[in-house]
């Protein structure tokens, strides 16, 4: 029992990775129809902006505290990232989408050779505070405390996506706008720069998964970003594209499925069950690549 109720928790914890990460693709496409590959530029550039900050602070500062201004930098950089992403490379090219696949992926390409020019192929060891190492007893296991943080930090993301979506005059302007824009430019209204807040809010997304993953993984490498966005666009694609909510729901479906196999079958079979997933939801609902918004 005590086995059972470990793995479930540190599968929800995976998952509420997976969400973070997939929650700015989803958010990107759903509204704007971008397939932004790009995404795993914005998740590894929020690893190396909290583990730079957290190297420049004073060492005397608690270990929490640096982290936790890492972060709030991480996301900082990932919005302005792709703000700068959407003006310069993806506004031009918005109703050509053979050519926006194309930048992206030269664009995460180009990131990962970029970090590997200034630091190298090597991962960088990340300080992380005594107690994200440390375990809860619950139920008669223990377990890990990182795992409830990640729960958590996702589940004010998910509930406050959605809030900006349906509670505000912000949210309303982008449903609109991806529905008729051009009725709602004749009401005067920006949608490229309602498009660009969009945009923005997913790099934020993405630079915080970044951030929350080195602590996971303990260190930050090039190579991070892109790992992470494999299980991103699974999780993006079996809960429907553009859908937040069921992005949550596959999000948690993957990081269960995935920790489950590895201890049940053998290490690596999880892997292999979410490619299985995956091919078993497209078969069964392969409408799930059109998807619909929150």
């Amino acid at each position: 029992m005590s086995d059972l109720v470990l793995l479930i928790v540190t599968g929800l914890g995976l998952g509420a990775l997976y969400f973070i990460a997939a929650s700015g693709l989803s958010l990107i496409y759903g509204l704007m129809g971008v397939l932004n590959f790009a995404h795993g530029a914005f998740i590894t550039a929020g690893a190396y902006a909290a583990w730079l900050t957290m190297g420049a602070l004073p060492a005397g500062w608690p270990v929490v505290l640096r982290l936790l201004v890492g972060v709030l930098v991480a996301v900082c950089v990932g919005a302005v990232v792709g703000r700068v992403v959407e003006v310069v490379l993806i506004r031009p090219l918005y109703r050509h989408h053979i050519q926006q696949v194309l930048v992206t992926v030269g664009l995460s390409l180009a990131g990962v050779a970029a970090a590997q020019g200034i630091w190298g192929s090597d991962p960088r060891a990340v300080e992380s505070p005594a107690w994200i190492g440390g375990t809860t007893d619950m139920l008669g296991a223990r377990l890990p405390d990182d795992r409830f943080v990640y729960v958590l930090v996702a589940g004010v993301l998910f509930v406050g996506l959605l809030a900006l979506l349906h509670l505000t005059r912000l949210g309303l302007v982008i449903r609109a706008g991806v529905e008729n824009r051009t009725m709602v430019e004749a009401l005067g209204i920006d949608v490229h720069r309602t498009f660009t807040v969009v945009f923005a809010l997913g790099g934020a997304a993405a630079a915080l998964a970044g951030a929350l993953y080195s602590q996971y993984a303990g260190a930050v490498s090039p190579a991070q970003g892109g790992s992470l966005l494999i299980y991103a666009f699974i999780v993006v694609v079996i809960g429907g594209m553009g859908s937040l909510t069921g992005t949550a729901v596959a999000a948690v479906a993957v990081g269960l499925v995935q920790q489950l196999a590895n201890y049940y079958a053998a290490t690596g079979v999880g892997d292999l069950s979410v490619v299985l997933l995956l091919a078993l939801v497209l078969l069964l609902r392969p409408t799930s690549l059109k998807g619909a918004t929150a």
